[in-house]
């Protein structure tokens, strides 16, 4: 009889770690959101539309929007006509800072000049209205390539300044495709 009761008590050890687990803040989403569509005016103009296939809200200790699968936003001038475009694998949004960060095969197009920024992260400030990154860049347009180790440009990616430039690579547009 007195070991049926030691080995209850010694059948029900966790790990510390699974412990800390149950007892630390809830790390599940407060809202969750499937193929979701924001849309940001001002003054009954559309500035920008984001959508994501799955977005997660968290409020409770740094309010932030989260899209694990990835996320796709669009700009508008004026006159409702797409200028530009910013999409990710991957983005968190903190509602304190308004600071988007973009992760995991960033793309950046600007649909008027046709040029394209690739690279692994990107931060947009939407406080600010620019986008940065401390990591490689790609730019590609219909002339050349240049390839830099860090960027800072306007959300609309028709001003930029390229840091490090590592190289520059004119394109034959008649050895084009």
């Amino acid at each position: 009889m007195a070991l049926l009761p030691a080995m209850v008590l010694f059948s029900c050890e966790n790990p510390i770690a699974t412990v800390r687990e149950f007892s630390r803040e809830d790390t599940l989403a407060d809202v969750t959101a499937r193929d979701m569509v924001y849309t940001r005016s001002d003054s009954g103009i559309i500035q920008m539309t984001l959508s994501a296939p799955k977005m997660n809200r968290y409020t409770l200790t740094d309010a932030a929007i989260e899209f694990p699968e990835g996320f796709e936003a669009f700009f508008y001038d004026s006159l409702h006509v797409v200028t530009s475009s910013i999409k990710a694998n991957y983005g968190i949004s903190y509602e304190k800072t308004k600071l988007l960060m973009a992760k995991n095969t960033v793309e950046v197009e600007n649909f008027q000049t046709l040029e394209k920024l690739n690279s692994e992260t990107l931060f947009w400030d939407q406080m600010k209205h620019i986008i940065y990154t401390r990591a490689p860049v790609k730019i590609t347009s219909p002339d050349k390539v240049i390839f830099g180790d860090s960027l800072v440009a306007s959300e609309g990616f028709d001003r930029r300044v390229i840091y490090n430039v590592r190289a520059t690579i004119e394109v034959d547009e008649e050895e084009a495709p």
